[in-house]
């Protein structure tokens, strides 16, 4: 199965608290951090949610 890599390139103050809190949700601490996620919507839309803050790369 397909997974997500996503990395956080931007932070998150300033940013309203569903944002703060997918981020935390994600495993998402610092600019800089890279996760590895297995490829569901339940990730994708929570990768969505704040687009503007991370990159989203699909890695087999």
């Amino acid at each position: 199965m397909a997974k997500l890599k996503i990395t956080q390139v931007k932070s998150a103050i300033g940013g309203k608290d569903n944002q703060r809190n997918t981020l935390r949700s994600l495993g998402l601490h610092k600019i800089g951090q890279t996760v590895l996620k297995e490829d569901r919507p339940e990730f994708r839309g929570m990768a969505t949610t704040v687009a503007h803050l991370v990159t989203v790369e699909e890695v087999d």
